[in-house]
């Protein structure tokens, strides 16, 4: 006997919502393999990679133990800068950044949130916000840098971990490298789909910046597929509106993860001149 139309059509279209909640599931279960890349790779010693660098441990408030390496800053240079990396990778990518900056006398926190660099944990944006809390605290408390000497460098992902931080905690100036608006905005633009409303961890950059009160580097590049440069200009054009004392740099052509943007001249020229707007003493 013959199937009825409306039987033959009523069948898949029972099945579309349970195929829906599937992937609406396999989203929110595994979003955090989408948003966190953390290296598997062992980090090495920091004095291999880096002369000059030592091994030292970080405490959360919440009891973790997190790895990072300490770079001293030059005879004369009492700054620092507090160094939180992207969603990828380890401390050790940042070698070649640390070393940039150091040689203009700056010391270089690099730290490796929960979950990477061998650390224990999951991360989360709760948990990153207290892993850049207990770098903070090593600086002023281990290693005697004072706030007025402090600035705070994001990269990516990092851009909302330090704009949070900047919020609470004032730096004496920030740079925001490739700076994301918001995570659901980037996953919007990555997958031209609306994410926003499964994601558990937000990162609101451009919130934050519209929070702050100290000069504020933003350098992006122009052919960034992964955070897109108009998200990196609204992040400063807010910081601007809000009476943020903002520079502004554009990396011509420059890919996310391309070393002109991520060590070059571009970026530790901007960190230079946000230091000597926000009164940082005798780097050069």
């Amino acid at each position: 006997m013959a199937t009825p139309t409306g039987a033959r059509w009523k069948a898949p279209l029972l099945a579309l919502p349970v195929v829906a909640l599937v992937l609406v599931g396999a989203v929110w279960v595994g979003q955090q393999s989408f948003v966190y890349h953390p290296a598997r790779v062992p980090v090495p010693p920091a004095a291999e990679r880096l002369p000059g660098a030592q091994d030292v441990a970080l405490r959360t408030s919440d009891g973790l133990d997190l790895g990072a390496w300490w770079l001293p800053p030059a005879e004369g240079c009492r700054a620092a800068v507090l160094l939180a990396h992207g969603n990828g990778g380890n401390r050790s990518d940042r070698a070649a950044l640390a070393g940039a900056l150091n040689e203009h006398g700056f010391g270089v926190l690099m730290f490796d949130y929960r979950g990477y660099g061998g650390n224990a944990g999951r991360p989360t944006e709760a948990g990153l916000a207290l892993d850049v809390r207990a770098a903070r605290a090593y600086l002023l408390d281990e290693m005697g840098i004072d706030e007025q000497d402090l600035v705070y460098l994001g990269e990516s992902l990092g851009t909302a971990v330090v704009s949070e931080l900047a919020v609470e905690h004032p730096p004496a100036a920030l740079v925001l490298r490739s700076p994301l608006t918001s995570l659901d905005e980037v996953g919007h633009a990555l997958y031209r789909v609306p994410v926003g409303w499964l994601l558990r961890d937000r990162y609101l950059v451009r919130e934050n910046v519209g929070r702050l009160a100290v000069p504020t580097a933003v350098v992006y590049g122009t052919g960034d597929a992964i955070v897109p440069a108009a998200q990196s200009r609204d992040v400063a054009r807010t910081a601007r509106e809000a009476g943020v004392d903002v520079l502004e740099v554009e990396v011509p052509g420059a890919g996310h993860n391309d070393e002109v943007l991520a060590e070059g001249p571009a970026l530790i020229d901007a960190l230079m001149a946000v230091a000597v707007r926000g009164g940082v003493r005798g780097c050069r």
